[in-house]
């Protein structure tokens, strides 16, 4: 019986000594941990000058994600990535990622900020990783995405959209938020598909729409959601999420009925 037992021992400490995120694991309790006692803590005086008590309140719970961001890896394999999830000296970071096969790794819990978006804005959140769930496609961001791998998306968002209630409007891509700065997810990416499964909108018929006298594109752009500062970056991102077009080219009729189409709907 020890025998067995000290065979089942070695045996462990060799699969955990070839564990290449062991080490990450544990950082991420560390760090867990310390946020935790952060929050247990009583606050400090933020106010010097006056006698300020700390009182509990006790109807309260945690912050919730209101978006779901969607992004390109810009890696060569799902290897590469959850290495770099796995450093610090990379900073930066995602709440999951979705192989090519299908597989899906859950990184960060939904409730913790990863730092995925970056420099990003839209309509008037300009800090989307606080408010943000960051999801990775393993894609170099020059190839279609497969089918495995949409059809485990397609689970995770319905699952993520019922846990926490999010409008079906917010479900956009990292390029959305950051134009000019980000192209992922890139044009090829199935942006309809998701949004039949009610996971962000899409435009309707357009053959009858006409366009109203004086309709502005940049301000429908802006109700949408878009940063209009780079008006070019914006106009492509647009055109790379709702036409799934690679160029910047500015709006012609056909395209300007899809942007006030969707004006409608965001409005």
């Amino acid at each position: 019986m020890i025998k067995r037992v000290i065979f089942f021992l070695s045996v462990c400490l060799v699969a955990c000594s070839h564990d290449p995120y062991r080490a990450s694991n544990k950082e991420y309790k560390r760090e867990v941990k310390t946020l935790g006692q952060v929050i247990e803590d009583q606050p400090a005086n933020y106010f010097p000058q006056q006698d300020a008590r700390w009182i509990g309140a006790v109807n309260f719970d945690l912050r919730k994600p209101d978006f779901v961001i969607i992004h390109h890896t810009a890696q060569n394999g799902c290897p590469e990535t959850l290495h770099t999830f796995a450093i610090k000296k990379s900073q930066v970071s995602a709440h999951y990622v979705i192989c090519k096969d299908g597989t899906v790794y859950h990184m960060l819990n939904d409730y913790l900020r990863a730092w995925q978006a970056g420099a990003s804005k839209w309509g008037n959140n300009a800090d989307i990783n606080s408010s943000s769930i960051g999801i990775e496609l393993d894609n170099n961001g020059f190839e279609y995405f497969t089918d495995p791998q949409i059809n485990s998306l397609l689970v995770l968002l319905d699952s993520l959209k019922t846990r926490y209630k999010i409008p079906q409007e917010n479900f956009i891509g990292h390029g959305d938020v950051a134009p000019g700065r980000k192209v992922d997810p890139n044009w090829r990416f199935p942006w309809k598909l998701l949004a039949d499964h009610g996971f962000g909108l899409w435009y309707g018929d357009t053959s009858q729409v006409k366009v109203p006298a004086g309709f502005y594109d940049l301000q429908a752009l802006r109700v949408i959601g878009y940063n209009i500062k780079d008006t070019t970056a914006a106009i492509a991102a647009f055109r790379r999420h709702w036409l799934q077009d690679s160029t910047y080219r500015a709006f012609d009729s056909a395209s300007e009925k899809i942007l006030y189409n969707l004006y409608l709907r965001y409005q």
